[in-house]
């Protein structure tokens, strides 16, 4: 066959909830399994995929503008109401300490959103403002490992693909490597794999060979990855010669990491493998995750659960605590099983029932010292993590904040023990590698202002905004549990039995959780819940307004006194997702005639000046995933502007922006990740025009100036 195959008409598929079904069975193994359908009509926009984008796959704000009539009147008002568009212009080797950025272009601007805001739309390419540039940085298959043989569609091997980078990136970070801003460090997630899209004459999941699955192994997990600078521009690239001594792969295939915290080496954590429960080969489904102060990356394993087995096997008085984290105990196949247990078999329960409590950790991972080990913190709790993001609070101790991504699960936090030590000599940097080895692990509890009036419509209540108080309860300090009934090792390897036992807030899908390290304030993506007030389900409460909810809304928390340590405090939602002309929407009070639409919140990240970015995943209002920014202070609190927008079946994940405020990255997860597509006959040809490959992407202002100003 040849690589550049017929483009897939652009139908309807059927879907779990506002995500292709596709996406529902290799991202988490069916955990909703609501399956709707979609009623989107994509042929116009096939046609306007033809006529408009260019063989490099750039189109700009101008080129769409007219797509925003097939998505109603508030995109039109937000458009019409926007500032006007910016004029376009023109290592050594072994362990280092993080270096702190340069800025070749000046300052990091005034924080103003000036750029125009792109419509809403249906085209397979990546779309940017006016004055916008944007460039692939890596996609799937590309040479992280130097020396990686070339990629080879046919021809692929566990072997090759561990030293390439991987499927479906998700977090992004880029840490400075050098002081003038002129190199840095790469370091990527890979969440999961299609297969689907992955190999040619796909014959089903229960027919791949044993090495196809080692290269779905090979392709899960992390990549670090050395760039430079292009010119004086926000654009960067691969270091393409040389030793390049810090890039990496990390696999679920051949890497080991160590245990660290309370649980460590507990009966729960040992295995026939491993009787001393200390050390676990691989990490599974790498969602969000964050930089930490001292310079290592944080990765959350999310859906972890699909890849076992045998859960029908496992020991009886197990079961119930296998179920609570979504892994099915009635049959040995769960529907679209990966069936790795034919690779590797300590992926079927029944013979190794211990092994997926090894999975479903905050991971940290030292991208200056690449033969370093990395290692799962078990402190920090085990559920669906998406991500952690770190702050140092006032009195001098990491603050590491955490959701859970799933539909009625909880909000969580950890204070360390030890305090940050600031600076970067060798002994600061030892101990820091410390800080998540121990302390205290909290889970939220939310009291709402107005609880009698909320009715799930998503009214306001009477005092005009959803607000009301919180306080974090303690779990877990050290080996000290304070769940009765639950030793420390209990509550840390089943963190979700001790939210529920001691009442946390059941909240809507709470994925990425960071704090502005400007103003301590923490924002919290809770990304949708349709099933709240469905049946018996919980109803709607303040926090989570809307029954039924498709679209999401953003959490604000302000701890008491200023003090990200604190156990109390307050708490709003300055953004209620969807169409700005639907009533159950808000947007901190802002004129919502101004505003773009937003479905579906996932990952959220901030600017030099404190912006708030947030990116989606499956948007619920019929149009592409994509990137938006607002002002979190001052007059423009709430002003929504669309930055981006990804190609066809892709979700936005990771936006990062680099410390200068020149370079905004994204990964574009899962492009073409529709129903009845293959490798064959592709939904999305992005980025080359061939099949669809993930990749990751930096944009930037091609005058030069700060990104979103």
């Amino acid at each position: 066959m040849t690589d550049r195959p017929r483009l897939l008409p652009l139908l309807g598929s059927t879907r779990h909830g506002s995500r292709d079904a596709m996406t529902c069975l290799y991202r988490c193994g069916n955990a909703c399994d609501h399956p709707v359908p979609n009623t989107s009509d994509n042929a116009y926009f096939g046609d306007v995929v033809n006529a408009e984008v260019s063989r490099r796959g750039v189109v700009r704000a101008g080129a769409v503008g007219a797509l925003v009539l097939g998505f109603g009147g508030a995109a039109a008002g937000a458009l019409a109401g926007a500032a006007p568009a910016a004029a376009a212009g023109a290592a050594t080797a072994g362990t280092a300490a993080p270096a702190r950025a340069g800025r070749p272009g000046g300052g990091v601007g005034n924080g103003a959103l000036t750029f125009t805001p792109i419509p809403p739309n249906k085209l397979d390419t990546l779309v940017v403002p006016n004055g916008y540039d944007h460039a692939v940085v890596i996609k799937w298959g590309d040479e992280v490992v130097p020396g990686a043989p070339e990629f080879d569609l046919h021809r692929q091997t566990a072997a090759a693909q561990a030293k390439q980078f991987g499927y479906n990136n998700d977090f992004v970070g880029v840490l400075p490597l050098d002081k003038h801003g002129r190199r840095a460090l790469l370091v990527v997630n890979h969440e999961y794999t299609n297969e689907d899209l992955m190999f040619p004459g796909f014959p089903g999941l229960d027919n791949l060979s044993v090495e196809q699955i080692r290269v779905a192994m090979a392709a899960h997990g992390m990549s670090v990855v050395e760039l430079e600078r292009v010119d004086e521009t926000g654009q960067w690239r691969p270091v393409g010669k040389g030793r390049r001594p810090y890039n990496r792969r990390v696999t679920a295939l051949g890497t080991t990491f160590d245990l660290t915290g309370p649980a460590a080496g507990s009966a729960w954590l040992r295995t026939a493998a491993d009787p001393k429960g200390r050390t676990v080969v691989g990490t599974l489904n790498n969602c969000a995750g964050g930089v930490t102060p001292w310079g290592t990356v944080l990765s959350g394993e999310e859906n972890f659960n699909q890849y076992f087995v045998g859960g029908d096997g496992a020991p009886a008085e197990l079961k119930p605590k296998l179920e609570r984290y979504g892994i099915p105990t009635t049959t040995r196949y769960p529907s679209g099983s990966r069936k790795w247990d034919r690779a590797d078999e300590r992926f079927d329960l029944a013979r190794h029932p211990n092994e997926a409590h090894r999975f479903g950790w905050v991971v940290e991972i030292d991208p200056f010292d690449p033969e370093s080990r990395p290692r799962k913190h078990t402190a920090l709790g085990r559920f669906k993590h998406e991500g952690a993001n770190v702050i140092i609070a006032k009195s001098g101790h990491a603050v590491a904040y955490m959701g859970d991504d799933e539909r009625f699960d909880y909000l969580y936090k950890f204070v360390s023990d030890k305090k940050f030590m600031p600076g970067d000599s060798a002994v600061a940097r030892r101990h820091n590698l410390t800080l998540l080895e121990s302390g205290t692990l909290y889970v939220a509890k939310l009291e709402g202002n107005s609880a009698g009036e909320i009715d799930g419509s998503g009214t306001l209540p009477s005092d005009g905004a959803f607000n009301g108080r919180g306080r974090w309860i303690r779990l877990v300090s050290g080996n000290r549990s304070y769940v009765d009934g639950m030793t420390a090792a209990d509550v840390l390897t089943f963190t979700r039995l001790a939210g529920d036992k001691v009442g946390a807030t059941k909240m809507d899908r709470p994925e990425d959780v960071e704090p502005s390290r400007l103003t301590g304030k923490v924002y919290v993506a809770l990304t949708n819940n349709t099933n709240r007030g469905v049946g018996s389900n919980p109803k709607a409460d303040e926090a989570n307004p809307r029954n039924a909810n498709k679209h999401g809304q953003i959490l604000e928390l302000v701890e008491d006194r200023g003090d990200n340590s604190a156990e109390t405090f307050a708490w709003s939602l300055p953004i209620v997702c969807g169409d700005p002309s639907d009533p159950s929407t808000y947007f901190a009070g802002y004129d919502k005639t101004r505003v773009s639409p937003i479905s579906c919140p996932d990952n959220v990240a901030f600017d030099a000046t404190g912006n708030l970015w947030i990116s989606t995943d499956g948007n619920a209002l019929g149009s592409n995933d994509g990137l938006f920014a607002t002002a979190l202070e001052g007059p423009e609190r709430g002003h929504l502007k669309q930055f981006l927008t990804v190609p066809l079946g892709a979700e936005t994940c990771g936006p990062f922006i680099t410390e200068d405020n020149r370079s905004v990255f994204v990964a574009v997860q899962h492009p073409g990740e529709i129903t009845g597509a293959s490798v064959e006959k592709p939904a999305s040809t992005w980025p080359d025009g061939d099949f669809a490959k993930p990749g990751v992407v930096v944009t930037w202002r091609l005058d030069g100036r700060p990104v979103g100003s």
